[in-house]
């Protein structure tokens, strides 16, 4: 076990694959841990970043391959208890674990993804309500499958209330829709990724959390606190294929921010952020982890976690983690 995870330690160094000092320190200093065997089966479970770590933009990293080889057995089944993080959030679970399938060239099952809108299932107190979502793909279906059950996008936002969307001359509309009376209240916002037109989704955005979610009746007085707002995804900049960094979720978020701030002179309250770095979103990756333990046949706990990711983002959940587990006492550590 000690030979194997050098090998991958080896293998995600050597081409071109960032681990973090951090961890690349703790593997180094700490690799008599990995031999920690309960019932002759490992005690640790792995965590994988993804954009960066395995594939950058389309392409796989050559070392992905070879390092993920090494932990799955002749049967080509994981061996060691592995969850991927990714703050992607304009696809379904599923779609991510064939495309992680095809591009490692083993068996992932859609359990062992978490995608960054994935923790909203616990979110169960807004799933009965009207809710705005943004972002691409199929947020409608994504949002379903989460369990919400009454959704609007922007784009229905947009169409019952046209005259609202003046930044783009040629798609301005001056006549108002017939409908904007029989639009419901909205009572939940939820940014699930960058969406495609800025200007249209950070207008409308800013209109319903001013009007408390009712942009047909405008309030003489701004409601503040607003309507509950939940973001996906923080991520100012994200690697694609481009030599250098791109924008992402979080420099839309940051857009936002400073409008709503600049217009109202209040802070955009969020009611909660998630994806990485939320801790909310790693306690979740660590249940998905003990469920494919059990899954692969490992019942007892996992002593500890091993995070592999692309930048600071881990380093700083391992810290907090590091710093509860001596307050609390936990047992297991990243």
């Amino acid at each position: 076990m000690v030979a194997l995870i050098r090998n991958v330690y080896r293998q995600l160094k050597r081409k071109h694959c960032i681990v973090i000092k951090y961890c690349a320190e703790m593997l180094r200093s700490e690799t008599r841990h990995y031999c920690d065997l309960m019932d002759g089966k490992p005690a640790f479970g792995l965590l994988f970043d993804i954009d960066g770590v395995i594939v950058r933009g389309k392409k796989v990293l050559p070392s992905a391959l070879a390092s993920f080889k090494r932990l799955i057995d002749s049967e080509g089944k994981f061996r060691v208890p592995t969850v991927f993080v990714t703050n992607a959030g304009n696809v379904m679970r599923h779609e991510k674990a064939e495309q992680l399938s095809s591009w490692l060239e083993i068996e992932v099952d859609e359990e062992q993804v978490v995608m960054a809108h994935s923790p909203l299932r616990m979110f169960q107190q807004y799933h009965n309500k009207c809710v705005l979502i943004s972002g691409q793909g199929p947020i409608v279906e994504i949002a379903k499958n989460i369990g919400f059950k009454k959704i609007i996008t922007i784009d229905q936002m947009r169409n019952t209330f046209p005259v609202l969307d003046a930044v783009d001359h040629k798609r301005r509309i001056s006549v108002p829709c017939t409908f904007e009376q029989y639009f419901p209240r909205i009572e939940v916002i939820i940014l699930f990724g960058e969406p495609v037109r800025w200007e249209t989704a950070l207008q409308l955005l800013v209109d319903t959390l001013m009007t408390d979610g009712v942009p047909a009746h405008p309030t003489p007085h701004l409601v503040y606190p607003h309507i509950p707002l939940l973001a996906c995804n923080m991520d100012l900049q994200w690697m694609a294929e481009a030599r250098m960094p791109r924008f992402g979720h979080g420099a839309f978020l940051l857009c936002l921010e400073n409008l709503y701030k600049k217009i109202t002179g209040h802070n955009l309250i969020y009611t909660a952020l998630i994806g990485k770095p939320s801790e909310i979103t790693y306690h979740h990756a660590h249940h998905m982890v003990v469920r494919h333990a059990k899954n692969i046949g490992i019942e007892h706990c996992m002593k500890r976690l091993y995070a592999i990711g692309a930048d600071s983002k881990w380093k700083l959940w391992v810290r907090v983690r590091e710093d509860r587990s001596k307050v609390n006492g936990k047992a297991w550590t990243m």
